[in-house]
């Protein structure tokens, strides 16, 4: 579900930032982030918005499409109804049934994406204050909060990596002001920015609030700290060498975010240093899935 949120966000965005310069725009920064397309399909397709739009939101064969990612979470829920509410199953549902809808098609292909786009969100909110205020604190709300975090965490690392690219990874390269604005609308980061930053725009702020800000719901370090908190709440006797390993993993990945600042990731190098990230991220979510998931 948080995919879903995230690829829907970007879209709507990313039309509204093709309306204002059709001429340059592309779509292949966000088909890297969000497909698994190779560089020559994604090429062929990222000047046709409408085929974008169709191919991330309801194409079948989009393993990565929100029709397939909500289906899948919908099965999800499915198999654990007995522990999640009855009320955030039925948000499940209520967003199958729409995404699966035939004439989603065509309003895609017809009418205005973003209100198209903005429908879509609003069931994935739904879903998400749904949970937030149906479901009881205890082991599934930590798994679903789990799962939510890593999710965003690698997703606005991705995001970031992929603007950066752009700019070769030069922080005082010249940039339009509009590239880091929709930039940061995507992941809902631009009023915070305007409010934090009063200098304008400067690539090394927003690398700075995207990675390190501690009260931007969509940072690196947020997410990380969400991540660790809502894992906390696994302990207990049964599991604790389990449970130690993780920790470990995700206490290492935290520190090293926490007490990075700008200065020294550029020192390191960005796409390093997200590279890095990303891949602790992973290594987390394989033996939680391992320690937590497996029959074996």
């Amino acid at each position: 579900m948080e995919r879903a949120d995230g690829i829907l966000r970007m879209l709507k965005i990313n039309y509204a930032s093709s309306q204002d310069d059709i001429q340059e725009f592309s779509w292949k920064p966000a088909l890297k982030i969000f497909s698994f397309l190779p560089d020559d399909k994604a090429g062929e397709l990222a000047k046709n918005t409408r085929a974008v739009l169709q191919y991330m939101v309801t194409d079948k064969e989009n393993t990565n499409s929100v029709l397939n990612i909500v289906t899948q979470a919908r099965e999800n829920g499915r198999s654990v109804q007995d522990h999640i509410t009855k009320e955030m199953w039925q948000c499940l549902n209520d967003f199958y049934h729409v995404v699966r809808q035939e004439k989603l098609i065509l309003l895609l292909q017809k009418e205005d994406p973003i209100t198209v786009l903005d429908n879509l969100i609003k069931h994935g909110v739904l879903y998400f204050g749904t949970t937030d205020v149906t479901m009881s604190r205890g082991e599934g709300n930590a798994f679903i909060n789990i799962g939510k975090f890593l999710e965003r965490a690698v997703q606005t690392a991705d995001i970031l990596d992929t603007k950066f690219i752009n700019v070769q990874y030069k922080p005082d390269a010249p940039a339009d002001t509009t590239y880091w604005k929709y930039m940061l609308m995507s992941i809902s980061g631009y009023e915070l920015y305007l409010k934090t930053y009063r200098s304008g725009f400067n690539a090394t702020n927003v690398m700075e609030q995207v990675l390190l800000n501690e009260s931007f719901p969509r940072s690196v370090l947020y997410s990380i700290n969400h991540l660790h908190r809502y894992f906390e709440r696994l302990k207990n006797d049964k599991n604790i060498v389990a449970y130690n390993q993780v920790d470990f993993m995700i206490g290492k990945i935290r520190s090293r975010v926490k007490f990075s600042t700008s200065h020294s990731i550029l020192q390191e190098g960005l796409h390093h240093y997200l590279t890095d990230t990303k891949s602790a991220l992973y290594q987390i979510a394989n033996a939680f899935s391992h320690h937590y998931f497996s029959h074996g």
